[in-house]
């Protein structure tokens, strides 16, 4: 399962339309004398082609070699890039927070939204397994997040606005369980993989040491000149 590599990909881009730009400009100024303005405009074109026709390619092999259609894996890129963006936006919010244990929650929030995405972009399959997180929880976290900004950032707190920020802090304390919860399940079957590897590994290890139990337990090979008998051998004499 290869992981998205949109960096790669720009550079694979690059390295064809740039070069065939650079070849078309002076072909198109010096060949067909077409003019400056011409054959900057015609090479430009030919570099937008060759950029747009490779990227397709580009979308329809990485799309099969993971098993999606093309239109999935447009949306799982599309999520991935908002998800990134999101997570800009919490991460503003780090210094409107007034107290310790509520910028350690929002960092803690952020580090499993990151994990979370960093999971999906490295195995965009497991988007469907994290679409809650991407459709909802992200979004409510955000929401919490700047409501809670602003009611602490407020000079008056009266009652009712002391109960909301503890309302707010409890939801988000919430919220913060179930993105944990989100981040186990895009990880339940790499965790299976990893107990599967671990109980082949142990029958491995318990296979060798039955191995060598079994060779330390043999009897030892008779000498040279031992008869199964020495009775025999004594009263032949």
């Amino acid at each position: 399962m290869k992981p998205l590599k949109p960096i790669e990909n720009f550079i694979k881009r690059q390295s064809v339309s740039l070069p065939l730009m650079t070849v078309m400009f002076p072909v198109l100024y010096l060949g067909a004398e077409i003019g400056l303005i011409a054959s900057g405009a015609v090479a430009a074109g030919t570099y937008l082609a060759s950029n747009t026709t490779i990227k397709q390619v580009q979308l329809s092999s990485d799309s099969k070699n993971l098993g999606m259609t093309r239109s999935e894996f447009k949306n799982v890129r599309n999520q991935i890039k908002e998800g990134k963006d999101k997570i800009k936006q919490l991460q503003s919010n780090y210094y409107k927070v007034r107290s310790i244990s509520s910028f350690k929650q929002l960092m803690d929030m952020t580090k499993i939204a990151n994990k979370i995405i960093t999971v999906v972009q490295q195995n965009p399959r497991k988007f469907y397994l994290a679409e809650p997180f991407f459709y909802s929880h992200l979004d409510s976290a955000i929401e919490l997040t700047e409501k809670y900004t602003l009611l602490v950032g407020q000079p008056v707190k009266d009652r009712d606005m002391r109960v909301a920020l503890q309302d707010t802090r409890e939801m988000l304390l919430s919220l913060n369980k179930v993105m944990e919860q989100d981040l186990k399940q895009v990880l339940s079957s790499d965790v299976e993989r990893l107990r599967m590897e671990l109980d082949y590994a142990q029958l491995a290890v318990d296979k060798h040491n039955n191995k060598q139990q079994k060779l330390l337990v043999q009897p030892e090979p008779e000498h040279e000149g031992d008869v199964e008998d020495d009775r025999e051998t004594i009263n032949s004499k």
